[in-house]
């Protein structure tokens, strides 16, 4: 979809994705390495009582989820920011997260593009509130 197609106030839904205890060990070793997300015994006697996921894994999980809807095709140019990010609630294995987009802002630009501004709020099966980002693209008109 380009700018003008999208109106604000406009809301999305995605699939689901259920998260594993393995997926969240994998990309924490990888990109967050604390011991929340890898060490069993020291997450269980945490306040979480157990494994969660990496607020930035929540994150890239939710911006997956919302580019694999397709809406921006071949339009997106680029993203250009995130803010108000914020990790709600922990993440834990066995949840399956769902985003829901709300389009909050559309400018265009002095040429055939313009910056569109989603809300993304991501829940898990509990319908628990679990991230909330605004993410800003660079997209064609």
């Amino acid at each position: 979809m380009k700018l003008d197609e999208f109106s604000i106030g406009q809301v999305f839904h995605t699939k689901k994705l259920k998260l594993t205890k393995e997926n969240i060990m994998r990309f924490a070793g990888e990109f967050d390495p604390q011991y929340m997300h890898l060490d069993e015994e020291k997450a269980n006697q945490s306040r979480f009582n157990g494994i969660i996921a990496s607020g930035i894994h929540t994150l890239a999980i939710s911006f997956k989820l919302w580019v694999e809807e397709g809406c921006y095709g071949e339009d997106v140019i680029a993203g250009t920011r995130m803010n108000q990010i914020k990790f709600i609630k922990p993440v834990y294995p066995e949840d399956e997260l769902q985003i829901i987009v709300e389009v909050i802002d559309k400018k265009a630009t002095k040429d055939e593009t313009g910056i569109l501004t989603v809300l993304l709020s991501t829940f898990n099966d509990k319908e628990e509130k679990v991230f909330e980002g605004e993410l800003s693209v660079l997209i064609k008109r």
